[in-house]
């Protein structure tokens, strides 16, 4: 059994994340801003009241944490707000890189103590954020702050290399959630997906862009 830290847990792709660990018999600890009826359901740990923007939120998230060993860390807390060029709103865009960018950066940091040889950590990000995949132009702020996470998760591979710990760039496809508007693949779907390039991660392909189906990405 397995320390399973996942945040942004309270609905769509994180709680199915926090769901089918769970049932598979790992100990889920399931951090969000906001807990939900579908989230208590579930026999998981929760710790909510954490904005993974917020840097008070994440002193309180490692002293809730305590002296816990986490086997696997998950970030995957996002923010997508849709903007336009003519009509931009940049501290939309700034938000979305708090959460989208810095997030997933404040979160390994501050439990990077807790993390150990074996350990793996994992960033949810988009295919969006791949430069050489960016087709159509748009969402600004959000491909922006993904191109961004990829960065982060990259340096994170080479600061974590030397402990022996694996990281991963996952992008779950188009999601039917609340973030896309109900558009794409079932939660469910994503998550197992997910689940197994988690599953996959070591220190052979660790750095690497997958999709969730589990092809390499382009950056």
């Amino acid at each position: 059994m397995s320390n399973i830290l996942i945040t942004g847990c309270n609905r769509g792709i994180g709680l199915q994340l926090a769901k089918q660990l769970n049932e598979r018999g790992e100990n889920v600890i399931g951090v969000c801003r906001t807990r939900s009826a579908a989230l208590d359901s579930l026999d998981v740990r929760i710790i909510d009241g954490i904005d993974v923007a917020d840097a008070g939120d994440i002193e309180k998230l490692v002293a809730e944490v305590g002296d816990l060993s986490i086997d696997i860390l998950i970030n995957n807390a996002g923010l997508l707000r849709s903007d336009a060029f003519g009509n931009l709103d940049y501290e939309e865009m700034t938000l979305q890189f708090q959460v989208n960018t810095l997030g997933p950066l404040r979160v390994t940091e501050a439990l990077s103590a807790k993390l150990h040889e074996g350990s793996k950590v994992a960033i949810v990000t988009s295919r969006v954020g791949s430069i050489a995949d960016n087709s159509s132009g748009g969402n600004w702020g959000y491909r922006a702050s993904k191109a961004a996470v990829n960065m982060i998760g990259t340096n994170l591979m080479h600061q974590l290399k030397p402990r022996g710990i694996a990281v991963a760039l996952l992008h779950p496809g188009l999601v039917a959630t609340d973030m896309t508007g109900g558009h794409g693949i079932e939660a469910a779907a994503s998550a197992r997906g997910l689940i197994e390039r988690i599953d996959e991660l070591n220190m052979q392909n660790t750095g690497s862009f997958w999709h969730a189906e589990g092809h390499v990405l382009p950056w």
